[in-house]
């Protein structure tokens, strides 16, 4: 597999450094970690809000560190978590005194690390809350979690509470709409390659030719089941069943996110927005706002996934607010 890299250990620290300079202007690396924060954090009397996870899921989730989205994020080698100090130190980074909420999605790695560094914070006196993303509906356990995994539908997580906290609500009112989002919140995925991890070299599993796998993770878990190829439209009615199965929809708005896994053309991913729109139409369920590109995705997997938001006035009103953001800038506030 060829890669644009220099050499396989330095793929991680050579990004970030990378990231950082390009964004100099809104983006600060903390010396001698692999923390990137808002260049004017911390902020008083704000609370802040700390994501991360392993590498390879670019823009994911420096691409959502700024103004009305995270106030850190702690970035991990290629999937794999960061460790607790790091963590810790992002914490620490971003404290102003109202508290610090994590937002961890649910993978055995990250939310024992997350929750480690929280323990830690506040031994040091520093107040911190947690939510644990569990959007994937395809599988219920893997390898990588107990429960469902957190996937793309992380980022409605980030916006919402994002914004109530830069409108200076308290720590318990953003993990209140965290976790309300969270609970509204539902997505599922499809591989039709693989993608390989620089350290290893080659493909992280096999699919042969006319092979696709339904409610693939983002790390390449195994999802549902492997069968054959299939056009889109058939392909986003498979998602989309098991989605629409889960909440209640019917005769409400939904924001809606297509998220390419890294190596999907736009134009194939708006072949699947068109089609999620129409099963939305057909079931009476009003489409609020959609958001089609690569948000979540795993090296350069082949594949998209699909993300619902069932919506009130609340959650609306926190997709609505500002966001400046490399990946999910939202330029008016109505």
């Amino acid at each position: 597999m060829k890669k644009v890299i220099n050499h396989p250990d330095h793929v991680v620290e050579e990004m970030i450094q990378g990231i950082v300079t390009a964004q100099n202007e809104s983006l600060k690396r903390l010396p001698k970690t692999n923390v990137i924060t808002r260049s004017d954090a911390p902020i008083q009397g704000k609370v802040g809000l700390v994501s991360g996870g392993g590498s390879g899921h670019e823009p994911a989730h420096a691409g959502y560190v700024g103004k009305g989205m995270l106030d850190a994020a702690v970035v991990g080698e290629v999937f794999t978590s960061p460790t607790p100090d790091q963590v810790l130190e992002a914490i620490k980074a971003v404290d102003s005194g109202a508290g610090v909420l994590l937002i961890i999605k649910n993978y055995t790695g990250d939310v024992m690390n997350f929750e480690m560094a929280a323990e830690m914070a506040e031994m040091e006196g520093i107040q911190v809350e947690k939510v644990v993303v569990n959007d994937d509906v395809a599988v219920e356990d893997s390898t990588f979690t107990t429960g469902r995994r957190g996937i793309a539908g992380t980022i409605f997580v980030h916006k919402i509470s994002g914004a109530l906290a830069e409108q200076g609500a308290s720590l318990k009112e953003v993990k209140r709409i965290a976790d309300k989002t969270i609970e509204n919140v539902r997505s599922m995925g499809v591989a039709l390659s693989s993608c390989t991890v620089p350290a290893a070299g080659k493909p992280s599993f096999s699919l042969a030719e006319n092979e696709m796998e339904i409610g693939i993770g983002i790390h390449g878990e195994a999802g549902i089941e492997r069968i054959p190829m299939q056009e889109a439209d058939k392909i986003v009615n498979i998602l989309m069943e098991k989605i629409l199965q889960d909440i209640d929809y019917v005769k409400s708005d939904a924001a809606v996110l297509i998220n390419g896994l890294g190596a999907t053309p736009e134009m194939e991913l708006y072949l699947v927005s068109r089609q999620v729109q129409q099963l939305l139409q057909d079931k009476e369920i009003e489409t609020y706002k959609t958001w089609v590109g690569e948000y979540m995705t795993s090296l350069e997997m082949a594949g998209f996934s699909i993300t619902l938001l069932k919506l009130d006035e609340e959650l609306k009103q926190g997709l609505k607010a500002a966001s400046q953001t490399l990946a999910f800038p939202v330029s008016y506030d109505k």
